[in-house]
């Protein structure tokens, strides 16, 4: 008998004896094997030849100083960058690197190249994770024994105060290269967002090259000049087709859409549902319901969805007014070092109009050593100085540029309104502006009873400024205008899932505590349609308690309805409301946490219940967390310093989690 698939014999007739049957063992066993040799050598993410052929070798790069960064929102790696250009200015040749574009294992030979000096700017990301292109690095540094002896090191770390772990990932990337032998030869600097990240890095940075000076017996040169890291090519010729118009990587992978869909390749998926949750009130709070059908995308509750936005038109025509600039114009900024990765700062070719759109963050304000290279086209004296004055590490620098530029909220455009004779050529401000990064929002929905859409919950930014302008959030008024159908077509938002810790507990019978007013009720959402989705199953599933906060009942309760449908239903057990402005006194979630102080506390002491905070980290977060340190004190007879450890060991082991903003 034969199989008419594959014309050789069957097994089912087949003998030992038979030598059909030996010679085809024989390659089954070759197969085997040879698939067993393949799942060895690329089992890992990045594979040999990955390593071999797509990443750099460091030796290789002949660069003396070589500065890594963990960057989530980009700031890290725009740091990274100012310290390679410092690099330039001292004599050295510098760079800055992608971690995840290179084979860490080759750090230690960083020693064959005199003089050398490796920098990490690394940000910490959520509950003192690494942030996604340094997660490989992290897992590297924290499993290998190999010995760094020689390797000059320095670490600047990007954090958040408000932050339980703040600064988690720079201190152990700090501690971890000193422990394999590494030579510190200036201390951690410590940034924090929640202050002034600037002037923290500033200051580190001012103290920082006099020491590397004074180790490697080198003199400072060209403090003041400034360096283009880029070359302006304008195509007078060329095929549109070829031109990127918005595709983050891939050329045309809007058009062609191919999973998986990540960071760099997201997914285009249509808007189906776009509706104001607020019955009231001056603010805009929405819900959109993202399709993800067909994507092969997956999410859990509690996961990020990360959206990338464009900026404002009527921004972006104003920087080419008044740069005198042909947005049209199709252009590619060229890397001056040839040897670097990067070769380019954002897609090319693209146009101006592109780039300003899509790719540059134009509506933060801009960091000093923006300032500090635009000031050179100054054409009024007392425009320069200033810029210059702002760009320094002066205390009177560091004051006007708080006010002039941080308080008063001023954009790029902003500044050039206000400082008419600053006027510089269009693909300079294009080499300077930091990256348009995504926005990541928490994902208010389940996979379980919704596997192929996406829920977003948010609130729309717009504020006036000290300057009397009206400043608005890029993603959230972009995501407001996304329309089901726009001109006939279906409106799209450029995507991906990002990953969390923020997990309901593995036991569905295990009690939840849920506290998040505003926006921060998004997860929520998700946690409670899958506790539903779970009961409608048949299993048995534990308390779920809610406090939610908003200003009024009758304006923004948001997702009213579908809370009490589930309170109705017994899915919620209870449903606790701090409305905080319609009575004369304030009440907020911590006032209402407080009242219910003796069920909080069997709940979390004696029947094992999972807490999860949502919302703000700078008030809220802390507030909450202190209640739950009161109540430890007074129903638990702990001290304060007890209460205080209580607390942190549930969050240790998973059962106290936050997702958090400030």
């Amino acid at each position: 008998m034969t199989d008419p698939e594959m014309d050789i014999p069957s097994l089912e007739s087949a003998t030992e004896e038979d030598p059909l049957f030996k010679n085809f063992s024989v390659f089954l066993l070759s197969l085997i094997v040879g698939f067993l040799v393949y799942w060895l050598v690329f089992r890992k993410k990045k594979d040999v030849m990955v390593i071999k052929d797509s990443r750099r070798f460091l030796f290789l790069q002949n660069k003396s100083i070589v500065v890594f960064y963990g960057s989530q929102t980009g700031t890290a790696e725009e740091f990274a960058n100012r310290l390679s250009k410092d690099a330039q200015r001292y004599g050295m040749k510098g760079m800055a690197a992608d971690p995840e574009e290179y084979d860490m294992s080759e750090l230690s030979r960083l020693t064959e190249i005199e003089d050398s000096l490796v920098i990490f700017c690394m940000a910490t990301y959520g509950e003192g994770e690494p942030t996604d292109n340094a997660q490989d690095f992290s897992v590297w540094l924290q499993e290998t024994s190999v010995s760094l002896e020689g390797v000059n090191f320095a670490v600047f770390a990007l954090g958040n105060k408000t932050y339980e772990h703040y600064n988690a990932m720079g201190k152990f990337v700090d501690r971890r290269l000193a422990e394999l032998g590494g030579r510190r030869i200036f201390d951690l600097g410590l940034g924090d967002d929640d202050a002034n990240l600037e002037e923290d890095f500033v200051s580190w940075r001012e103290q920082f090259w006099p020491a590397v000076c004074e180790h490697f017996g080198v003199e400072a040169t060209g403090e003041d000049c400034s360096i283009r890291q880029y070359k302006l090519v304008v195509h007078s010729d060329v095929n549109m087709s070829e031109v990127y118009m918005g595709e983050l990587y891939r050329l045309k992978s809007f058009k062609n859409q191919k999973p998986p869909f990540d960071s760099k390749n997201p997914f285009l998926a249509p808007v189906t549902m776009n509706r104001k949750l607020n019955k009231g009130g001056t603010r805009h709070l929405m819900h959109l319901e993202l399709d993800i059908s067909d994507s092969k995308i997956r999410y859990e509750s509690g996961d990020h969805v990360a959206v990338y936005p464009i900026n404002e038109a009527s921004i972006v025509n104003k920087i080419g007014e008044i740069l005198g600039v042909d947005l049209d114009t199709v252009i590619s900024l060229n890397n001056l070092d040839e040897e670097s990765n990067k070769k380019h700062p954002f897609p090319c070719p693209t146009t101006y109009r592109t780039a300003l759109t899509h790719y540059l963050d134009i509506t933060n304000p801009p960091r000093t050593n923006v300032l500090y290279e635009l000031a050179q086209y100054a054409t009024d004296p007392k425009d320069q100085e200033k810029m210059r004055k702002m760009a320094s590490s002066s205390s009177e620098g560091k004051a006007l540029y708080q006010a002039w530029v941080l308080e008063s909220q001023r954009n790029v455009l902003a500044v050039l309104e206000d400082m008419p004779s600053v006027r510089p050529p269009a693909d300079h401000l294009c080499e300077l502006l930091p990256r348009l990064q995504a926005r990541y929002y928490s994902i208010a929905s389940s996979a379980m009873m919704l596997p192929n859409s996406v829920h977003i919950c948010a609130v729309v930014v717009e504020y006036k400024t000290k300057t009397g302008r009206i400043n608005r959030g890029v993603a959230t008024n972009w995501l407001k205008n996304k329309v089901v159908m726009d001109n006939g077509h279906k409106s799209t938002v450029p995507m991906y899932v990002r990953k969390s810790q923020f997990r309901l507990p593995f036991k569905a019978s295990s009690p939840v505590v849920m506290i998040g007013p505003g926006t921060g009720i998004a997860p929520f959402i998700g946690f409670i349609q899958e506790r539903a989705w779970l009961k409608q199953q048949g299993r048995e599933v534990g308390e779920t308690v809610l406090y939610y906060g908003c200003h009024h009942r009758s304006e923004d309760f948001l997702y009213q309805e579908e809370l009490e449908g589930y309170e109705r239903s017994g899915v919620l057990t209870q449903l606790n409301v701090a409305f905080s402005r319609d009575q004369e006194r304030k009440v907020y979630v911590q006032h209402l946490m407080k009242r219910n102080k003796e069920h909080l506390w069997k709940l979390i002491n004696a029947d094992g219940a999972h807490v999860y905070v949502c919302g703000d980290a700078r008030n809220m977060a802390r507030d909450v967390q202190n209640v739950f340190c009161e109540i430890a004190e007074e129903l638990g007879g702990l001290t304060h310093t007890q209460a205080v450890d209580y607390i942190k060991r549930l969050m240790t082991k998973g059962r106290y989690s936050q997702d958090v903003w400030s």
